[in-house]
Order: structure tokens, then sequence, then C-alpha cells
């Protein structure tokens, strides 16, 4: 039948634009981590690229820290200990790469005048 083969492709071409503006839509969605790591490797910190946080909001389940290393992406739990104090060092890094570092003069306290 030219009816159904009509049917068909007009069905897998609504599925494919459907797909396409979901993707586009929520693009979180597919990349969410589902298993975290509750250990990180020695050393594993200090060849990240990237990272993201994933909240459990809805979209994603899971609370985790992604570490992009090398375009492989590796999910742990943000309750590791290295792994908080490694965030808010590369937060602190962030913000201080955008503004002006302050030199620190050292102030000097005036005594009597010698007469």
């Amino acid at each position: 039948d030219i009816n159904l083969a009509n049917h068909i492709s007009c069905l897998c071409y609504f599925w494919s634009c459907c797909s396409f503006f979901f993707s586009a839509l929520f693009p979180v969605a597919f990349s969410c981590c589902t298993k975290v790591s509750e250990e990180i490797p020695k050393g594993i910190l200090r060849r990240v690229e990237r990272f993201d946080v994933q909240k459990a909001d809805g979209l994603c389940h899971l609370e985790a820290v992604i570490l992009y290393i090398q375009g492989r992406k590796f999910c742990v739990s943000p309750r590791i200990k290295k792994v908080k104090k490694w965030m808010k060092k590369k937060r602190l890094n962030i913000h201080q790469k955008g503004g002006r570092r302050q030199r620190r003069t050292k102030i000097k306290k005036r005594g009597r005048r010698e007469r």
C-alpha cells in the first residue's frame, strides 16, 4: 500500500522532528548521571578540563559532579571531601581571574617628627 507507506514516512519524520526539538530544549535530560562514584582516584582532579554540577531537580534524579577528562565524562558524588575542596578552589580561581588583583601595600606608622 502506498497510503500505508506515506503514513509511516510521515510518522517517522514527525518523530525525528519531535526528538530533535526535545533534545534542543532539554539537553541535560539526555546527559544525566545515573550512577556516581563515592571514591575518586588519586591525581584525577589535576587532569579535569571542566566540570558541571548536576542537581536532583526533576530532569535528573541524582546529585552529581560531572568531571570532563579528555572528552570523557566521570560522575562523582558531590559529598566527597576532596571534590568539595577542589570545586571551592576552582570557583575562587574563576572569580579571581576576571577581576584585577590588588597589590597590598604596607602602611607605615608615622613616628614623632624629629626636630
